[in-house]
């Protein structure tokens, strides 16, 4: 990520515009707020299943991480096209952004596949948190109420699972794009002897380890919750 010293010789650079300065700017304010947004979701699941576990707690998570994924895909809206302008001109170079993206994209998705698993083993009762509050926005629902005049409460665990399923398999759509971009040299500092033990994980063990996480995960019905 460039620093404001970089930032400062790239002011002085012939051909630089403060256009350009801005996107750099604004795609550094958004790195750093989805590092800060995966990060806290992460430390939010440790507290599943414990003392801290309650409706309130499982509402914020669902919340941060309907942030975290809309954050991720509207920073590859910004930052892709770039990329591609770069590389279609014959430029190649590395850039962080996409790196951090890719690397920050990539520890989440394994947040997603480890939060589907807690909330199979730990389900918690939201019934009594949505008395007062409005159930999901579904037609379906709403109509059923009215015919058999029954209150129906929405069954967030279940909805859970199948809003997860869709966020993994957006996130893991946006790897494989951001995949064909990135730097060769980078396949080394993914190295690790529970994925690989012969060499560098290249393209193809990184799409397959992809692959392997949205293959835990399964979803029955549309979400609600989205």
């Amino acid at each position: 990520m460039l620093t404001t010293h970089h930032l400062h010789h790239l002011h002085h650079h012939r051909g630089s515009t403060a256009v350009e300065l801005d996107k750099i700017t604004n795609l550094n304010t958004l790195i750093v707020e989805i590092n800060s947004h995966v990060a806290l979701f992460r430390d939010m699941l440790i507290h599943v299943g414990q003392a801290k576990d309650c409706p309130e707690l499982r509402e914020k998570i669902r919340k941060l991480r309907r942030t975290c994924v809309e954050a991720l895909k509207h920073t590859a809206q910004i930052l892709m096209p770039q990329v591609k302008s770069a590389m279609a001109d014959g430029i190649l170079t590395d850039n962080p952004h996409l790196v951090l993206l890719f690397y920050m994209a990539q520890l989440f998705l394994r947040e997603l596949v480890k939060s589907y698993r807690l909330i199979q083993v730990v389900p918690m009762d939201m019934s009594g948190y949505y008395e007062n509050r409005a159930g999901p926005s579904n037609l379906g629902n709403v109509i059923s109420q009215i015919l058999l005049c029954k209150q129906f409460t929405p069954d967030f665990n279940e909805e859970e699972l199948c809003s997860i399923t869709k966020d993994s398999q957006d996130i893991a759509v946006l790897l494989a794009e951001m995949q064909e971009y990135m730097p060769q040299h980078e396949a080394y500092l993914e190295r690790n002897a529970a994925l690989d033990t012969t060499g560098p994980w290249q393209a193809k063990r990184r799409q397959n380890y992809i692959c392997k996480n949205m293959s835990l995960l399964c979803c029955v019905s549309r979400p609600n919750y989205l």
